[in-house]
């Protein structure tokens, strides 16, 4: 006899509700095998002009899709945000991108090293690293995403991707440091008020090696260990860089180190740019007990274009990731009280490349948002020992 069971809650939110982009999301997983279908372009046809696929991809298709296709600040609706949080085939999305990004960096160094049955020139072979280096530049969002969890499985895959471009530290810097100093003076991953993109840059990737060495040194000092171990996480996850240097160079010869280290290279200031625009001008205000106000939407920029969002696990909808930390890319929101980037983060990116067009864009935006108050912008201190 049938077993006649009412539906709860959650199920019959879950049969009403229906994900509309919801194997869209596989596509990112999709860039990094990109290389493979280059290549085979290059040797039937000779045009060389598909090594620069990804970054033809990422800065001209991309820009055009999202503005024609336009934003979408649609939420899923609350009653099924726990089912949606719980659904694993999220979580799938973002582990399936890390084995077309170590098949893209194999395949590359076997192109670099002579192989491929065709002979590449100087500006083949440096757009296939722009190509893999911006792989490796999205692998670091992979992993961002696979960080923000308490699953230690996910934290090691974070770890391995984030070896291809030797920033292993970021796992530290970004949840322990980043998301707890974001938007004050003491972050030095968030941009100020009128700083160009080629200052931006050096500052943000000394600041952060220093101070997650900083955090790993006090948390292995708390438990009475000494940093020089492989405990230390900054340590470990640079070994891991080391050695996948080593084992690549060994097998395809020393001749690929040089384009190793220069898709590395583009890789994190791919990542340092995407930091410049998220809180650029932004600032958290200090309380009168000295201590900052607590992260706010308003304290990053939030972008609802539709294509890159999804090749970017929702990293545009930056507002919601730094207000809920754990919330899972396919349920952060779209919130209206953010700053809102003119435009996707691709097109955004171009623009930052440009200082003088990005502070004729940005700045304006930056002061409208305090209401013209100046006092309130991200500003630079003015002393070594001034705080904003």
């Amino acid at each position: 006899m049938a077993v006649c069971r009412t539906p709860t809650p959650r199920s019959r939110a879950a049969a009403s509700w229906k994900q509309p982009r919801r194997y869209l999301w596989l596509l990112a997983a999709a860039v990094p095998v990109l290389v493979f279908p280059a290549w085979l372009v290059v040797w039937s046809t000779g045009l060389g002009a598909f090594w620069w696929a990804v970054p033809i991809l990422a800065f001209a298709v991309i820009p055009v899709l999202d503005h024609l296709v336009g934003p979408d600040s649609t939420n899923p609706a609350d009653s099924v945000l726990a089912w949606l949080e719980h659904d694993r085939f999220y979580r799938w999305a973002t582990y399936l991108y890390l084995p077309g990004q170590y098949l893209s960096l194999v395949f590359g160094c076997w192109l670099w090293s002579g192989g491929g049955w065709l002979r590449m020139s100087l500006v083949d072979k440096v757009g296939l690293m722009m190509t893999v280096g911006l792989i490796g530049g999205l692998a670091i969002n992979a992993a961002h995403e696979l960080g923000h969890t308490r699953e230690q499985r996910e934290r090691r895959l974070s770890k391995v991707a984030l070896a291809q471009t030797c920033y292993g530290h970021f796992f530290v810097e970004h949840n322990r440091g980043h998301h707890v100093r974001v938007a004050t003076p003491e972050d030095p991953a968030s941009a100020r008020f009128g700083e160009n993109l080629y200052a931006f840059i050096p500052r943000s990737v000394v600041g952060s090696l220093r101070s997650a060495w900083g955090l790993e040194a006090a948390r292995l000092a708390a438990l009475g260990k000494s940093r020089w171990t492989l405990a230390n996480d900054v340590l470990n996850a640079w070994l891991l860089s080391v050695a996948l240097f080593i084992v690549l160079s060994v097998w395809f010869g020393p001749v690929v180190l040089p384009w190793l280290a220069g898709q590395a290279i583009i890789g994190f200031c791919l990542l340092e740019t995407v930091n410049y625009m998220e809180h650029y001008g932004l600032r958290r205000q200090r309380l009168p007990n000295g201590r900052y106000e607590r992260v706010r939407p308003s304290h990053s920029w939030n972008s609802s274009s539709v294509i890159a969002n999804v090749l970017l696990f929702h990293l545009q909808r930056h507002s919601d990731h730094h207000a809920n930390p754990l919330r899972p890319y396919q349920v952060l929101r779209h919130v209206d009280e953010a700053p809102q980037l003119p435009s996707g983060y691709s097109a955004m990116l171009l623009l930052a490349l440009v200082p003088p067009l990005w502070r004729r864009v940005m700045n304006r935006r930056v002061l409208d948002f305090y209401g013209g108050d100046t006092r309130l912008v991200a500003t630079k201190p003015r002393g070594p020992r001034s705080r904003a």
